[in-house]
């Protein structure tokens, strides 16, 4: 059977215009990149609700951050380099210190923008965004759990993050089964010799390295963790209890973002050893999606290999 790919920005401007249709309290603000982001499809269906801002990343969150001090709930995109980066002061000050419903889409993040290369290929964006008091942070694996996301985003009261590729990524969940809530990690496979923790592209390698690591007699856990903050404590206290080995496995740097988190959780209540695949603290370069991936070592092959890391150092 042929793997089904979309990209998750597609899913996010088909999310926006069904809240659209749903509250007429939903605006979306973008930053000259409606195209890309795929924000054009709210603007042609609710071209009263939507505002383009120019090349102007801070001032756009200012200006929502005024809306939805209005009563409405706004939704800001661009690309997640300039999202995180340009319009940090004021999504800190304008947007998360007062709580306001400012939901920050941003779209081309990971080494998975390709050939735009370093410049563009934001992986410090998790990081940054979840050490903002108030924020919450995103990260969804496929285009099932985005819809989801986006629609629990939509109801929450405060700031969120939330982060979307430019790639096609395989449809990793079923959408008639699949439930996604804010704060909480979702087992996919149990095991008990070694969890695996996921978020966004690299779930379906995590399964994929499940796969692997069974036919060689290694039953892992595999944990897609789609909410970076808040980070779903219990369920990796209990992965650490009873698997005592975690591998966790991101498109972003290692420092700041998911495995970190992880560490961070692990520490107070459960430590145990954490073998982290991600960026190992490096810029991204030009290239192909398959080649970046194999250049970085982002590969169910890695998480394998992590995986038997972590249980030899745990003795297992």
């Amino acid at each position: 059977m042929a793997v089904v790919k979309k990209e998750t920005r597609v899913t996010y401007g088909e999310t926006l215009v069904e809240l659209g249709k749903e509250n007429e309290k939903i605006v979306v603000m973008d930053a000259d990149l409606s195209g890309s982001t795929k924000t054009a499809t709210f603007k042609k269906a609710f071209p009263e609700r939507f505002f383009n801002a120019g090349i102007a990343e801070g001032n756009m969150v200012g200006v929502a951050a005024g809306l939805a001090a209005s009563g409405y709930t706004v939704f800001v995109s661009s690309f997640a380099m300039f999202a995180s980066g340009r319009a940090f002061e004021q999504i800190r000050n304008a947007a998360a210190h007062p709580n306001l419903n400012v939901k920050v889409c941003a779209s081309h993040a990971g080494i998975t923008v390709g050939p735009d290369g370093a410049t563009h290929q934001c992986l410090e964006d998790i990081g940054i965004m979840r050490t903002i008091p108030n924020m919450t942070v995103i990260n969804p694996a496929d285009a099932v759990e985005a819809k989801l996301a986006i629609r629990a985003a939509a109801k929450i009261d405060g700031p969120v993050y939330m982060r979307f590729g430019r790639s096609a990524v395989p449809v990793v969940f079923d959408e008639n089964n699949y439930q996604f809530e804010i704060g909480k990690g979702a087992l996919l496979r149990d095991g008990k010799d070694v969890t695996i923790v996921a978020s966004g592209i690299t779930v379906e390698m995590a399964l994929n390295a499940a796969d692997t690591l069974a036919e060689k007699g290694v039953e892992a856990r595999v944990i897609n963790m789609a909410t970076i903050k808040p980070i779903d404590k219990d369920i990796l206290v209990k992965a650490s209890k009873e698997t005592g080995a975690i591998v966790t496995a991101e498109e972003h740097n290692i420092i700041g973002g998911l495995g970190s988190a992880v560490c961070e959780a692990l520490s107070e209540e459960a430590p145990c050893i954490v073998e982290r695949v991600g960026i190992r603290d490096t810029f991204g370069r030009s290239g192909s999606v398959d080649e970046l991936l194999e250049c970085y070592d982002l590969t169910p092959a890695e998480i394998v290999k992590r995986a038997e890391m972590a249980m030899k150092k745990a003795g297992k």
